[in-house]
């Protein structure tokens, strides 16, 4: 089994790391574990967990693709494809991968207004942006995102999904097509009338089964019992009761093949398709052209984005219920090429699940193949059960995803950081939260990274600071004409102006001013600019610069710069001893140079 996979990797890998430098990235999670033993044993814990987690995702992924208005095939294709390929090829042991709730919320529009194909398109280019966002190394960089842009995207997220779901556990279907959040409430509202009870009662049975069947049954998952049991209560009272009706998957989705009309899905593999096929908005014809793509590409980096961080935090909570370590690159890099493979078969954008993630490692999983089995039990139920599934009723699957926007909220922790957390971690917070709810998830995650690299940058330029160092001077003894002042800090485009503006206010007694750099890691061009600019001031009032403690990366910024020793000006250091003995040297130079008072120079004529 170990050569197999090894060969099959190796295969995929060899062809996407040519020329890109990225081969020992790919497949980082499942060598890592193969490399130290991978026994029957294992393998036999793989599969029991791979069994359970597929029992779980099953239902979520058809509930997940109607969330997003979509037949529910196609959340079981991106399931299956995306499933096994990032467990090929990701950077971790058991994270499972698939279509997930955050991503409802940027499908439905696209979904709405380019029809299937459009959707499919944009997930392509959202795979296209994370590779490379992997082979760039960015995977690191995700975790700068601050907690309250995560906390307010997911919150958002939730109470959108909720609200979503009403018009399947009530029966109503709104007029027209309502474009944002508060229209659809509008349109619910206007609706109302034609709640069908029927359905109501289906949702609420559903939910108490959602809610309390995990505290009687452990071993058999809640949806799995809870959804069977929907179903076939709704066909018992459709033979039962005759006044009986609500939409099911089989009333909602029809698919043609070859002539015949099967309601529900079709009891078929992903089968290879080009994306553009799949039709537009309402039906119409799909023409792809680069008009469109241009159209597609801010919601393509919307779900690239919202996908690399729902991912990545979900490796990272993975790894502290494992204790195994990812390689947050390789991830992005497998996630991006399962999103370029799925829509060829049909699927949706998909990323990482912790909750599927967690039940996995929570039933045992020892690498990735549990995955895989996970993917391949979807593959199976999707040909034995598809004229079963079609018996499922659309209020049952709205009462999961109503459990599902619950536990997403985390209402709890989102009241307790408006309550605690600093002001501005409060306003990021509510600004991310309102405008998933009330726009959508484009501007949403545009403004949210926007916010989030000007709250680094704010914090970062408090930890960076010029100040006078009076200690030092008050145990060696300098000439009054000398100040030595000690920066600390990274000196980058978010804090270097700041920090650099203490040296605005040296007086003119200072003669020979002395920058102590031994605790600055890093200089970028925004930090140069702004030294050669106190340098130049320094310069034009005849006074003398002396930097010292200079690290090598920053000493080869300057090289680089062309900022160079110039005679009585600027001069450079190793050390701060040093730069006090040239000061000192450079202040009795000056002195020996001035003439004594009460002297005068003769003329030349003697007088």
């Amino acid at each position: 089994m170990k050569r197999y996979v090894d060969e099959l990797t190796d295969a995929v890998k060899a062809q996407l790391a040519l020329a890109y430098g990225v081969k020992d990235l790919l497949g980082f999670g499942l060598r890592a574990r193969l490399r130290e033993g991978y026994t029957f044993t294992d393998f036999r814990a793989d599969a029991m967990a791979g069994l359970v987690v597929g029992i779980v995702a099953l239902p979520l992924s058809m509930a997940l693709a109607t969330a997003v208005d979509v037949p529910p095939q196609h959340g079981l294709y991106t399931a299956i494809i995306a499933g096994i390929i990032v467990a090929l090829l990701g950077g971790t042991r058991a994270q499972v991968t698939g279509p997930t709730a955050a991503f409802v919320v940027i499908l439905m529009p696209i979904v709405h207004e380019h029809g299937i194909g459009g959707l499919l398109v944009a997930g392509f280019l959202a795979g296209v942006i994370l590779v490379l966002m992997g082979m760039a190394r960015f995977g690191r960089f995700m975790s700068f995102v601050p907690h309250p842009v995560t906390t307010g995207f997911t919150a958002g997220i939730a109470l959108v999904i909720g609200l979503l779901q009403l018009k399947d556990a009530l029966g109503v279907t709104p007029v027209g097509r309502p474009e944002g959040v508060v229209e659809y409430v509008h349109a619910m509202w206007d609706a109302r009338r034609a709640v069908n009870g029927w359905d109501v009662g289906i949702c609420a049975v559903t939910l108490g089964m959602l809610v309390g069947l995990p505290r009687i049954v452990k071993r058999v998952p809640a949806p799995l019992m809870a959804l069977t049991a929907a179903a076939v209560m709704a066909l018992l009272l459709d033979h039962l009761v005759t006044e009986f009706h609500v939409a099911t998957i089989g009333s909602k989705f029809q698919v043609e093949i070859d002539g015949e009309t099967i309601r529900g899905i079709p009891p078929l593999p992903p089968m290879p398709v080009w994306p553009w096929e799949l039709g537009g908005a309402n039906g119409t014809e799909f023409t792809l052209d680069f008009a469109l793509v241009r159209e597609l590409m801010p919601a393509a980096f919307a779900i690239a984005m919202l996908g690399a961080i729902e991912s990545l935090m979900a490796a990272v909570i993975a790894d502290g219920m494992s204790g195994t370590k990812h390689d947050p690159n390789s991830e992005l890099i497998a996630l991006g090429v399962a999103n370029m493979i799925v829509p060829f078969f049909g699927g949706i954008a998909a990323t990482g699940a912790l909750a599927r993630t967690a039940t996995n490692i929570r039933a045992g999983a020892r690498s990735p193949i549990s995955v895989i089995v996970h993917s391949l039990f979807i593959l199976a139920s999707t040909i034995a059960l598809a004229p079963l599934v079609a018996y499922l009723p659309m209020a049952a699957l709205a009462a999961l995803l109503l459990i599902v926007a619950k536990n997403m909220s985390e209402a709890r922790h989102f009241v307790r950081l408006i309550r605690i957390a600093p002001r501005s971690d409060v306003i990021v917070l509510l600004t991310c939260f309102t405008l998933t709810v009330l726009f959508d998830m484009v501007i949403a995650v545009s403004v949210g990274v926007m916010l989030a690299a000007l709250l680094f940058m704010k914090r970062m330029s408090v930890l960076t600071t010029v100040t006078l160092d009076t200690g030092l001077a008050e145990r060696i003894e300098m000439p009054p004409g000398v100040r030595l002042y000690e920066i600390a800090g990274p000196m980058f485009f978010g804090a270097a102006n700041v920090a650099l503006g203490t040296l605005e206010t040296i007086g003119s007694e200072a003669k020979v001013v002395i920058l102590d750099m031994r605790h600055v890691p890093v200089i970028d061009a925004t930090g140069l600019v702004a030294l050669e600019g106190i340098v130049d001031r320094l310069k034009r009032s005849q006074r003398k610069t002396i930097l010292c403690g200079l690290q090598p990366s920053v000493a080869e910024s300057f090289d680089k710069a062309g900022i160079k020793r110039v005679p009585g000006r600027l001069a450079f250091a190793p050390d701060v001893d040093t730069a006090i003995s040239m000061a000192i040297v450079h202040e009795a130079r000056a002195v020996l140079a001035t003439p004594p008072t009460g002297t005068s120079t003769l003329n030349s004529s003697g007088h």
